[in-house]
Parts: structure tokens; C-alpha cells; sequence
């Protein structure tokens, strides 16, 4: 087992981390850029080094100072979190250069599955359901006319790096493609430094659902069942929930085997998530994978029982899992509400000063945050400010424990989505568990204009 982990992120991913150290008995790394010296991540961490100033790009994302530190440091392995260096394959052979284990899969499989043209071609040879499309990267406009003229309107153009929604356009006749595809470019090469965009069917209001995996270095690939992700804005997510309120045990038992023949077909390593768009038949679709842990996985968490970043250092450092798919026992339901430190009618950020603040807690209510009292958030980084979880029997308890935990929480000094997440709550199509990806386009002009009349 690893005596000393560095943790290349901020925020609630890093200290979650540093708590599955602490209960590992392994020391923990945290480094910050200069504006967040105060943070609790740096607090709680046995040692923290500051590793550029405020831009993302001199500090999170600073390869060299993160290597740096943790050869300074003496640490064996480095756990990027999500975002920031999650998914960047270079990192991984750096640190495989460096004699430095980077917890999470080799760079093979990050670079195959993080190109999601090369992931759709290898889906298909595995024998993966994927969507009609493009067989490859569009060179140019007229390779686009025709690969959508070929596919059949509606289309969605998407960057073949990246994620996050950037990048992507949906097209409804053959006049939108060229300038669709120019857009989507020049966001893709903005966004991720690459261009590539690729063509699938876009279909109408599928949900979106994912499936959690976790391999081994032995051959093992365990599924952990599904979660919800269908309420999102711009292909970003608000609201997750396992299991799916649509999912049975059937259709669950043929996704999760798809997931994992997907995984084994790559040759994948530790956690990583299969998403799908699933239509009103009951068909699923391969859409992308995502080569890291989750900013949702806790709801999994909930409802399993079982730690997935403890697993992920485990794995990390060469054990086989410590559970079969035959020991997994889903217990009641789990919704996570992602909460963001923005204005709820515009979405646009707001950083600031946290004043007073009390966080939810109770039976079945699990927060994960770097909030508290007078703690600054700052600008330069992602608006992401806590996940409130709330597990129940059922969903409807689920549900109840989410409503009250909102009702409860306060953060002063800054605005928030909170009241949002409230609304969607109260929607009798969420209570019913009538959700697709369109959603939230259904139900944000209502309530504008509900807005609006008061």
C-alpha cells in the first residue's frame, strides 16, 4: 500500500481524497495555487505545497510543479480527483516516468477513451450499441453536409476531445451544418486545443444514464449499477439519483454487462463511468466513457455501501477488488444535487465572501464541501460548491430528506442555486419520474416567466 498520496486537485475532490487516506492510514499531499492557502483542503492534509499562482494553467494544471511537489514530498502516488488533470494521459506517463503511481487508468486507455471518435469506433468492434454517425473525424464543411445528410436530421456535432458540453451543436437541416460545424470547432479548439469534431444521430429526449464500473490489475471489472443524470443544463448536470426510476432489474443487468464488456474491451483499470442515452424503447446507446471518478459517484456510494475511492487506491496499488458483482446489494435510493455559487435566474457565477453558513445534515443527508464560515469563493475556478446527498428507503423518502435539507441550507455573501434545485423538487414530472434531457429546457421558461409575473 502507498505511504504518501498527493492529491493534484481542490475543493471537496480533495478532501474527500484526504478522508479515504486518513482512513487508509495513509498521509496525504495537498496543493494549492496562492489563492487558496487557506483552504480546507491545505487545513487538513498532513503536508501542502503551493504550486503556482491563481490561474489554472501556472497551478492545477501545472504538470512540472505538480511533479515537483511530490517528489519534494516523497510521495508514491498522485490522485488527480475529476476535472483539472483527471483525464490527461500525459500526466499518467509522467508520473509512470517519474516511478510515481497515478490512481487511475493507464494512458492507453485514457487517450482511446478520451478521443470520443476512437472510443465510438472501438464501442462498435467491441460489439457496444452506439448511435448512427460519422465513421471518423469530419476534415471539413462538406464532409459534414454529407455525413449528416447520411445519418438523417436531427444531428449533434461534438468535439472529439474534451467534455463539459463544450464543443457541441445540434443541427436540424442541411443549411445549419457549415456554420454549426465552424461554431463547433472553434469551440472545440479553444476549449481542449483540438478541433476534431465528429456526427451522431441526436435523439429526441433520451435520458442520460451512466453506468459506474471499477477493474482491476487482475482482470476483475465489477459493475455498480446505474444513476440518472437526465436533468442538466447545457449537457451540464444539476440533479443525479440511483438507481434510475426507469431502470429495472433486467434492463440494469444488460446495461451493467455492456459497461463491463466496454471496460474489458480497452483493457481499463480502475473506476470509470459508461454513459448512455437511453430511448422511450427501453434501446441504449454507448456515448462517451469517463476515465476518473465522478463528481456523482457518491450517490453509487449511498445506495451500494461501498467506497469508491478507497477502491480506486486499492486498486492503485495493485489488490484485487474487494467485492464481486455477486456481493453487491442496492439498498433504497439516492439524489445529489450539485450546488453552484451562481444566480439562479442567469447562471452567472458568483464568487465572494461566505458569510453565515449552516449545512444540512439528519438521517440519510451526506454533504461534501469546502464551505465555511468566511471562506472566500474564488473566481478562477469552477462554481461547484457542495453536493448535498440525501438517501431514503425509497425514492420518495429520498426525496423528502433532499426537500428538507434544502429548506435548511444557508449561505450567505454569495447567491446560489439552491432555490432552484428546490423548484425542480417540487416539479410533479421529477416526483413522477417522468425526466429526460429536455427537462430542464421545459421547465426553465416556466419558471422565468412564473419569475417574471410575481
Amino acid at each position: 500500500m502507498f505511504k504518501k498520496i498527493l492529491i493534484a486537485n481542490r475543493g471537496e475532490i480533495a478532501l474527500r481524497v484526504i478522508w479515504a487516506c486518513k482512513e487508509l492510514g495513509i498521509k496525504s499531499v495537498a496543493v494549492y495555487s496562492e489563492p487558496d492557502h487557506e483552504s480546507l483542503h491545505v487545513r487538513f492534509a498532513d503536508q501542502a505545497v503551493c504550486i503556482g499562482p491563481a490561474r489554472s494553467i501556472e497551478s492545477y494544471l501545472n504538470i512540472p510543479a505538480i511533479i515537483s511537489a511530490a517528489e519534494v514530498t516523497g510521495a508514491d502516488a498522485i490522485h488527480p480527483g475529476y476535472g483539472f488533470l483527471s483525464e490527461s494521459p500525459y500526466l499518467a506517463e509522467i508520473c509512470e516516468a517519474c516511478h510515481i503511481k497515478f490512481i487511475g487508468p493507464g494512458p492507453q486507455a485514457m487517450r482511446l477513451m478520451g478521443d470520443k471518435s476512437r472510443a465510438r469506433r472501438a464501442m462498435m468492434k467491441a460489439g457496444v450499441p452506439v448511435l448512427p454517425g460519422s465513421a471518423g473525424v469530419l476534415e471539413d464543411e462538406e464532409k459534414a453536409v454529407k455525413a449528416a445528410k447520411d445519418t438523417g436530421f436531427p444531428v449533434i456535432l461534438k468535439a472529439s476531445a474534451g467534455g463539459g458540453g463544450r464543443g457541441i451543436r445540434i443541427v436540424r437541416s442541411a443549411a445549419e451544418v457549415a456554420p454549426a460545424f465552424r461554431a463547433a470547432q472553434a469551440e472545440a479548439a479553444a476549449a481542449f486545443g483540438v478541433p476534431d469534431i465528429y456526427i451522431e444521430k441526436y435523439l429526441q429526449a433520451p435520458r442520460h444514464i451512466e453506468i459506474q464500473i471499477i477493474a482491476d490489475t487482475r482482470g476483475n471489472v465489477v459493475h455498480l449499477g446505474e444513476r440518472e443524470c437526465s436533468i442538466q443544463r447545457r449537457h451540464q448536470k444539476l440533479v443525479e439519483e440511483a438507481p434510475s426510476p426507469i431502470v429495472n432489474d433486467k434492463l440494469r443487468k444488460r446495461m451493467g454487462s455492456t459497461a463491463v464488456e466496454a471496460a474489458k474491451a480497452v483493457q481499463y483499470v480502475n473506476a470509470g463511468t459508461i454513459e448512455f442515452l437511453l430511448d422511450a424503447a427501453g434501446n441504449y446507446y454507448f456515448m462517451e466513457m469517463n476515465t476518473r471518478i465522478q463528481v456523482e459517484h457518491g450517490v453509487t456510494e449511498l445506495v451500494t455501501g461501498r467506497d469508491l475511492v478507497k477502491e480506486q487506491i486499492r486498486v492503485a496499488a495493485g489488490e484485487p477488488l474487494s467485492f464481486s458483482g455477486r456481493d453487491l446489494v442496492y439498498h433504497g435510493h439516492a439524489i445529489e444535487c450539485r450546488i453552484n455559487a451562481e444566480d439562479p435566474e442567469t447562471f452567472v457565477p458568483s464568487p465572494g465572501i461566505v458569510g453565515h453558513l449552516n449545512l444540512p445534515g439528519g438521517p440519510g443527508v451526506r454533504v461534501d464541501t469546502f464551505l465555511h464560515d468566511d471562506c472566500e469563493v474564488l473566481p478562477f475556478y469552477d462554481s461547484l460548491i457542495a453536493k448535498v446527498m440525501a438517501h431514503g428507503r425509497d425514492r420518495a423518502e429520498a426525496i423528502a430528506r433532499m426537500r428538507r435539507s434544502l429548506d435548511v441550507m444557508v449561505v450567505e455573501g454569495i447567491k446560489t442555486n439552491v432555490a432552484l434545485h428546490r423548484r425542480i423538487l417540487d416539479d410533479p414530472d421529477f416526483r413522477a419520474g417522468r425526466v429526460d434531457t429536455s427537462f430542464m429546457e421545459r421547465f426553465l421558461p416556466e419558471k422565468k416567466a412564473a419569475a417574471v409575473a410575481r
